[in-house]
């Protein structure tokens, strides 16, 4: 499983970043192994959110978001992967994209669309910042500009506030 380079603050992170951080690797993991949603949220809480992940502590992790967020994801995913398609270049599909950024981009989808107590711009930094710690590429401006053209659809009142 992919980890995020070492640039990534190795003491831990607030709950709710460390939760979302745990939550793109689920979604690689449950992606790259054909595993299910229950049987991932059921590992990651009683082996990987109570201590290291890879080196990366995630004891902080917020469970309850983690699990939301990965399921939100996977509920949502028929939805919200058309709205990726869209935004691909002519040709390209969502299968060509790296599984990473794939797995980045559908949590934070989802959050922008379902979790209207998290601030957009949060959402976009938060999901930004993981896009760095795995790619040095232009994968990052790619997912911001996902995430950027999200928000304006799915918080209009919210950005002209």
């Amino acid at each position: 499983m992919p980890t995020p380079e070492a640039k990534q603050n190795k003491d831990g992170a607030p709950a709710r970043s460390a939760a979302r951080l745990a939550a793109v690797q689920a979604l690689y993991q449950m992606e790259t192994r054909g595993q299910g949603v229950e049987a991932v949220i059921r590992e990651f809480q009683e082996h990987r959110l109570g201590g290291e992940l890879e080196g990366f502590q995630l004891q902080n992790a917020d469970a309850a978001f983690f699990s939301d967020i990965l399921r939100g994801a996977i509920e949502t995913q028929e939805r919200l992967d058309p709205y990726l398609q869209r935004h691909l270049a002519e040709g390209w599909t969502l299968k060509r994209i790296d599984s990473i950024a794939r797995a980045i981009l559908r949590a934070g989808l989802y959050e922008m669309v379902r979790r209207a107590d998290v601030p957009f711009k949060v959402i976009i930094d938060e999901y930004l910042d993981i896009a760095h710690a795995f790619f040095d590429g232009d994968e990052p401006k790619f997912i911001n500009g996902v995430l950027d053209r999200a928000a304006r659809d799915a918080r209009k009142d919210e950005m002209s506030a």
